[in-house]
């Protein structure tokens, strides 16, 4: 049996007590909301925080708003559930309703949080096993190794981005509102991720993500698409989210965000591009899809043969135009037998 290891947990009751207490406690502590992927790594020795800092008990990051500017204001520590079912959410924000009810299982939603999966920690077959597994290989470079067993000629950490909600959230261009020591900073999503499998998170290690702010959602439309072995609550293989602002027919802006092919939401730039001024043909999707497989440059560490997840992001990236353009109807999720 995994056990967890010995840790102090301290519970705030405000944002600013849990800021201090990061600062107090420095490199020794470590954030946790609902905990469902930080306790199992813990588990796993994969994290030893000496420290948690709970933000369960802090009302203020919990609930979904509408500001003045027309967009929403989403807590941080919203359930991932709470976000799926909200009917704002699900109304003018289809693809993050359904990326955050497509995260692991009905139990796991309940308690995981929207900041917690943005932030979730990158995965890799060389990683993502007990103590005892990663021993027996010597270890990876991203605990307590110094190679990278995906690419051992590599300097640099090659685990992959597992969030499901990050790339829906970059493609409708939300921002996300940081705490910490030094004050109050908002910044696009784009900006909260860098392109490393150990240091994917731009923020600072004692910033508190506290909330989401989606923009205001007038014709836009989105879609997410999920590929992942079983359908009932694996990571994702792929993560295909795609949002279409449209006039009448025709295409005035677009983004495409790919999820699970690098250690960062990859965006599809020139796919995006490639739609602009367009109508939503199936010649002009499959031009854009052609396109969209071209950032994607997943390695083999995750589920399923890397020739393959490239192959099929043409194929996801497809279907999600045809789904915002009304000529598919399929399933958000897809699961591998």
């Amino acid at each position: 049996m995994m056990r967890l290891p010995p840790f102090t947990y301290l519970a705030p009751v405000s944002v600013a007590d849990a800021v201090k207490l990061m600062a107090d406690h420095g490199p020794e502590a470590m954030l946790v909301a609902g905990g469902t992927d930080l306790y199992p790594n813990m588990k796993r020795r994969q994290f030893e925080p000496a420290v948690l800092v709970g933000l369960r008990g802090v009302r203020d990051l919990a609930g979904v708003r509408q500001p003045g500017a027309g967009g929403l204001a989403i807590g941080a520590g919203t359930t991932l559930t709470a976000v799926a079912r909200h009917p704002e959410v699900r109304a003018r924000y289809a693809a993050l309703a359904t990326a955050a009810g497509a995260v692991s299982t009905p139990q796991l939603r309940n308690m995981g949080t929207l900041g917690g999966n943005v932030c979730v920690d990158t995965r890799c077959n060389y990683y993502n096993q007990t103590f005892e597994w990663r021993k027996a290989i010597g270890f990876c470079m991203k605990k307590d190794g110094d190679i990278c067993l995906v690419a051992p000629g590599s300097d640099r950490c090659w685990a992959v981005s597992s969030s499901d909600t990050a790339p829906v959230l970059w493609s409708l261009g939300a921002r996300v509102r940081l705490h910490g020591p030094s004050g109050e900073r908002t910044i696009p999503v784009a900006a909260l991720f860098q392109d490393d499998g150990i240091q994917y998170l731009a923020k600072r290690a004692d910033e508190i993500v506290t909330e989401i702010a989606l923009p205001p959602a007038e014709g836009w439309r989105s879609v997410y698409l999920k590929l992942r072995r079983r359908g009932s609550f694996d990571f994702p293989i792929l993560g295909v989210a795609a949002a279409v602002r449209l006039e009448g027919e025709v295409v005035r802006e677009a983004r495409i965000v790919l999820g699970a092919v690098a250690s960062t939401p990859r965006e599809a730039t020139k796919a995006a591009d490639a739609l602009v001024g367009r109508r939503l043909t199936t010649e002009t999707i499959e031009t854009a899809a052609e396109v969209a497989a071209g950032p994607a440059k997943p390695l083999d560490n995750t589920d399923l043969t890397h020739p393959y997840r490239k192959k099929v992001t043409r194929v996801y990236v497809a279907r999600a135009l045809a789904r915002i353009a009304g000529l598919d109807h399929g399933p958000a999720t897809e699961a591998i037998a």
